[in-house]
């Protein structure tokens, strides 16, 4: 049976959207936001020639970083200001969570409140600049050996000058994508970072469509595999939301307490999401393996030839390459390595049980303490190892099929799993709002009828 607040959750419409004055604002800047973010997607880096980078994009196509490319909104391939999008941001974070959990000194800091997580974020942003200017400084210098062999140069006048001022650009560009998402997230709906990365994918989604159709229409695409696209895009969609919603309730029961029915016993349930982790391990596993393999990729344009260290480096790139057995493997052990770590994070077993404890509730048959905090690690691990298998199914499968297939890429499972995962995030934050502001309706008129009372 549902409860009061999901039967008052579905009864909110768009009719009281009109008078919802703070979120009607809260969409407005999200996005005007991503229209900025798309528009300095077109703004290149200075000393790069936009139609001879245009002319020489195509030999990357097909690698991993049309992966990259995807997640930034084809800022890469344009070289702009915001080509290495928000991935060292994510990257950086991810390091300093991993250092958290292993070092005593930041754990302290993060038990800090408010503050530790201002000095934790701190330390991200220096690491955010750091990559940033590592990745930028290999991008700079693959980019004056790109189109040597076709006599095209991409850059205007090559030498440290340009390397000095595209590494500045790029910090520049991904600083202020980072602020942008923190804007986003503080005065806007929903998560800034995740919103950037679907609008980087959905930009490319109207291309697609009309090159699958345009495939099928000129023959080049058989129609019956166009159809299984389509039908298999769609359930693919439907799993993705039945997941995401997919919970294990955990029955909580209170002390028996006095009322006009007599002794009764409180109960409620706890929900523990299969996908705990949500769209986060994908995320963060995709980012791990673009920075170094984007460093590589540059690099190796440069030193290509030279000697055993570049030809060493061309052939890792050609073994990492999407699709590749090796890249699958290393794609799928992040994901669940990163859904288990980011459960731990998100979840505290130990910290529930004790708030149960401390509130008098209990699991019923489980006692108090230890070992209520024993049930939840026992729970929380088979529901994880769960959502860890969803994850890798729906990243990797579709990979696999689009890469035998030869359809764009960008149609894959992870692109989609982050789309809806987002969408729905913030489909249920406007939700939310629009509640809290029909709560807030009922208690003007509340207080109104009180007071004529008076």
């Amino acid at each position: 049976m549902a409860s009061a607040a999901d039967q008052m959750a579905q009864s909110v419409s768009l009719s009281k959207f009109a008078k919802a004055t703070d979120l009607k604002k809260r969409l407005w800047f999200t996005i005007g936001a991503l229209i900025v973010f798309r528009l300095l997607s077109y703004v290149p880096l200075p000393g790069v020639d936009p139609t001879a980078l245009g002319l020489l994009s195509q030999q990357t196509q097909g690698g991993v970083l049309d992966f990259f490319n995807t997640f930034s909104g084809g800022s890469l391939s344009r070289m702009s200001l915001i080509a290495l999008g928000v991935m060292p941001y994510i990257t950086a974070s991810i390091v300093v969570q991993l250092a958290t959990s292993l070092s005593p000194t930041l754990a302290a800091i993060k038990k800090d409140g408010e503050s530790g997580r201002k000095r934790l974020n701190q330390y991200t942003r220096y690491g955010t600049v750091g990559l940033t200017a590592v990745q930028g400084y290999f991008i700079a210098v693959g980019l004056e050996t790109l189109g040597a062999n076709q006599g095209i140069a991409a850059v205007i006048e090559p030498g440290m000058t340009f390397r000095i001022a595209a590494v500045i650009s790029l910090i520049g560009g991904t600083m202020f994508l980072m602020w942008l998402g923190e804007q986003i997230t503080s005065r806007g709906i929903g998560n800034g970072v995740s919103l950037i990365i679907m609008a980087g994918i959905v930009a490319h989604l109207p291309t697609t469509l009309v090159n699958l159709l345009e495939g099928g229409r000129s023959g080049s695409l058989d129609p019956i595999k166009l159809i299984g696209i389509i039908v298999a895009v769609v359930l693919l969609v439907l799993f993705i939301c039945f997941m995401e919603r997919a919970q294990r309730r955990i029955l909580i029961q209170y002390p028996k307490r006095q009322t006009q029915r007599g002794m009764q016993a409180d109960r409620s349930h706890l929900p523990l999401k299969i996908n705990t982790a949500g769209v986060i391990p994908p995320i963060f596993a995709s980012s791990l393996l673009l920075m170094p393999l984007t460093i590589s990729q540059f690099a190796g344009q440069r030193v290509a030839g030279e000697s055993q260290w570049g030809d060493f480096i061309i052939t890792l790139n050609q073994y990492l390459q999407h699709g590749s057995p090796v890249y699958m493997l290393l794609y799928g052990a992040g994901i669940i390595f990163f859904s288990f770590f980011y459960t731990a994070i998100v979840f505290n077993p130990e910290e529930t049980a004790d708030n149960l404890k401390r509130h008098g509730g209990f699991i019923p048959g489980i006692r108090p303490g230890k070992n209520t905090e024993n049930y939840f690690d026992y729970v929380l691990t088979r529901i994880t190892v769960i959502g860890a298998a969803y994850l890798t199914i729906i990243c990797l499968l579709p990979e696999y099929l689009v890469t035998a297939l030869s359809i764009p890429f960008y149609l894959g499972g992870t692109s989609l799993l982050i789309v809806v995962n987002v969408t729905m995030d913030t489909v249920t934050q406007i939700q939310s709002h629009l509640l809290a502001h029909q709560y807030g309706d009922l208690i003007k008129k509340a207080k109104l009828k009180g007071g004529r009372l008076r």
